[in-house]
Parts: C-alpha cells; structure tokens; sequence
C-alpha cells in the first residue's frame, strides 16, 4: 500500500480533541501553503483560510457554529472561504506563471477574457466555482493534516452571517465550510463504512 493511500484510507472525520495541544503557527501556515496547490478553473485560486486559535475567538465561532464543542477543543479550526469576485484579481494571480514562461501571455489573455465573460454578472455561477474551488482546497489540507499526524472534522454547521459580523471575511468571501484540526483524543469513531465500489463507479 502506498503512503498516498495510507493517507486516505487512515483519515477520519474527528470531533473529539485534546484541548491542550498547541499547533504553532509555521505548521498552520504550511498546512494553507500546500491547500494552495489545490486545482481552481483557470487557476484563478479562489480560497481564502482564516485560522481561529485564541480562546477568545473559539468562543465567538462555537456560537456561530450552534454550540458545537469540538470547535473550543480542537487546537484551530479554519474558516473555509471561496472567493466570489475572483475572475477580476485572475490578470493579477497568472502574472508569476507568464513571467516565469510556464504559460504564454496570449493563453493567460484568453484565460482572463473567458473567465471575465462567464463570470462577470453570473453570481451563480461565481457561487459555485468559489465552493468547488474552497472544497478541493479544503481536502487537500486535510490530507497534509492526516499526513503530519493531525486530526482534522469538516463541518457545514454554521450560521454564515455571524461569521461574517464577528471574523475578518472580505464582501466576496463565501465561508464553505469549517475544518477543525488538532489531535485526536479517545472516543472518537472509526473510519465509517463506505458505498462499495459498484454503487459509485460506472466504466462506459
């Protein structure tokens, strides 16, 4: 088994932590590093992560997260957002990758053009590229936690406009999703049992 699989097979959804452990800020930081290699439409990068560590502001998220304890417990929990308006900073976001010849400029033009053209006025459509492109990036940080030895809990169970009242969110972020992270203490479930590969794979 490779270490890639280990890594999926072993990871768990995590609700119970040990509110002790302290994650420093450089693993917080490498964590949304490596997130960033997430794929995104016209690589447009469309996430922002926010990181609640102080005590102060875990009281203010477990209230906007329903009284959720794992939120208090967990040593961080990241506020998930997609960026609604991302199509206008894109120009901006291929420059490094035209400069340094990975792309050419007239395919970087088209890039911005086509995603200006699609984008511009079309709020669902900028709704579902910002949860597409904050979901991969969300797993993907969830899998460098598995790999580090972290736990990590997705969770959908938030009030959106409390996180938008009490933490630092731009207009344009769209909060996704919260990922608590920290290390596991007991009492915490196994991996639950998954649909067999025939129910979710058709071959055509």
């Amino acid at each position: 088994m490779t270490s890639v699989e280990n890594v999926i097979l072993q990871r768990r959804s995590t609700s119970k932590y040990q509110p002790d452990y302290v994650i420093d800020q450089g693993t917080l930081e490498q964590l949304v590093s490596l997130a960033g290699y997430s794929p995104s439409a016209y690589n447009l990068q469309n996430w922002r992560f926010i990181a609640v560590t102080t005590p102060e502001a875990k009281t203010r998220l477990k209230e906007a997260a329903y009284g959720q304890p794992q939120v208090e417990a967990a040593s961080a929990t990241f506020i998930v957002c997609g960026q609604l308006a991302a199509h206008k900073a894109l120009e901006q976001r291929l420059n490094k990758s035209v400069d340094t010849g990975i792309i050419p400029q007239s395919i970087a033009d088209s890039w911005v053009g086509a995603a200006r053209q699609s984008h511009e006025g079309n709020d669902q459509l900028q709704r579902d590229e910002a949860i597409r492109s904050a979901s991969l990036a969300a797993m993907t940080l969830m899998l460098a936690a598995e790999e580090m030895g972290l736990a990590t809990g997705a969770m959908g169970g938030f009030d959106g406009e409390q996180l938008k009242r009490h933490f630092p969110l731009n207009e344009d972020d769209l909060p996704v999703m919260l990922i608590t992270i920290g290390k596991a203490a007991k009492g915490n479930w196994a991996q639950k049992a998954r649909r067999p590969l025939k129910d979710i794979l058709t071959v055509i």
